[in-house]
C-alpha cells in the first residue's frame, strides 16, 4: 500500500498460540470465545503481522516475530509456526543485509525473537547493517524484568545488539524517518511504541499490543499480560476516537484475519471494516 512516496506491506512472521484467558484479562470465556475459539489446551491463534516499510530512502522492518531460536519445548507451548520473517522478504526480492532500521514496538519475543539469529553457536543481529530502535525504558526494562513478565523477555533476542552497538535508545515520541513516527502507548508495557505511517494526505496506525487484534475494540476487553491496564484503558479512550475521527487505517499486531481495517463507531461501539494491504 502507498501512502504518498511511503510504500508499507503486512508481512508475516507465522503465528504463535497464547492463553485465551490471558488474552483476554477479565472477559469471561463464554463472551471471548465467540471471537476467538481456543484449541485443547485453551490456546488462541494469533498473528505475527510485521510492516516493511520504504520511506525517506530506508528500507525499515518494524517487529520480527519470533525467530526461529526457541527451542523444541517453548515452541509447542506457544505452538510457533512458520513462515520465517527472513523467507518473506525474499519474496520482495530484500535481503537482511538490505535492511536499514528494525523497529520493535517492545521487547517480548513474539515482536522481537527475529531480532538476532544464529551463526556457528553465537547468537548475532539478524540484520547487520540496521540501526535497531526501542524506547530506552523498554530496553533497560527487558534486561531487568520483574517476575511478573520475565517469560516474556528472552535476552538473546537483543543484548547482542547492545553489545555490537547497534541500538538506538528513544526518550521519547519521535519521526524515524519523514512519514514514521513513533509514538509511546504505555499500557501494556511502561514504554510500549506505536507506529504512524503519513503520506499523500493519508495516515496507518500501528496500535501494537494496546489492541492486539480487532477482538480486544472495546474498551474493557485488555490483555491479562498488561502491567498498567488502567493505563491501556485511557490510552484505548485516547487512540481509537482519534483513529476514528481523523480516518486512518488501523493496523493490527495480532489478527489472523484482520490485519487492517478501517474503524468505525456504531451505536455506541467500535467495529472493524477489512482493509486488503498489498
Amino acid at each position: 500500500m502507498k501512502l504518498g512516496e511511503l510504500e508499507f506491506h503486512i508481512i508475516s512472521a507465522g503465528h504463535v498460540l497464547l492463553d485465551g484467558g490471558a488474552m483476554f484479562g477479565v472477559i469471561p470465556r463464554p463472551m471471548w470465545e465467540k471471537k476467538m475459539p481456543p484449541d485443547a489446551r485453551n490456546r488462541v491463534t494469533l498473528a505475527m503481522n510485521c510492516l516493511l516499510i520504504r520511506a525517506g530512502g530506508k528500507r525499515i522492518l518494524v517487529e520480527t516475530g519470533a525467530g526461529d531460536k526457541l527451542n523444541a519445548k517453548a515452541r509447542d507451548i506457544y505452538g510457533l509456526d512458520g513462515p520465517f520473517l527472513q523467507d518473506e522478504l525474499r519474496e520482495y526480492g530484500l535481503r537482511p543485509e538490505d535492511i536499514d532500521i528494525v523497529l520493535n514496538t517492545h521487547l517480548h519475543f513474539d515482536h522481537c525473537g527475529g531480532n538476532t539469529r544464529v551463526e556457528k553457536d553465537k547468537v548475532v543481529p539478524a540484520y547487520p547493517n540496521a540501526r535497531y530502535i526501542v524506547q530506552r525504558g523498554e530496553f533497560e526494562h527487558a534486561m531487568n524484568p520483574n517476575e511478573r513478565d520475565r517469560a516474556s523477555y528472552i535476552p538473546e533476542n537483543y543484548a547482542p545488539i547492545e553489545a555490537a552497538g547497534m541500538y538506538s535508545l528513544l526518550d521519547e515520541d519521535a519521526v524515524i524517518t519523514p512519514g514514521v513516527e513513533v509514538i509511546r502507548v504505555p499500557g501494556h508495557t511502561a514504554d510500549m511504541q506505536a507506529v504512524k505511517l503519513t503520506g499523500g494526505g493519508k495516515t496507518a496506525f500501528l496500535f501494537a499490543d494496546l489492541i492486539p487484534t480487532t477482538a480486544h475494540l472495546p474498551l474493557p476487553w485488555i490483555l491479562g499480560y498488561d502491567l498498567y491496564p488502567m493505563t491501556t484503558l485511557e490510552n484505548k479512550k485516547r487512540w481509537i476516537p482519534e483513529v476514528v475521527r481523523e480516518g486512518w487505517l488501523a493496523l493490527f499486531s495480532h489478527d489472523a484475519r484482520v490485519p487492517a481495517a478501517f474503524l468505525r463507531e456504531r451505536k455506541g461501539q467500535w467495529e472493524a471494516e477489512p482493509v486488503t494491504v498489498d
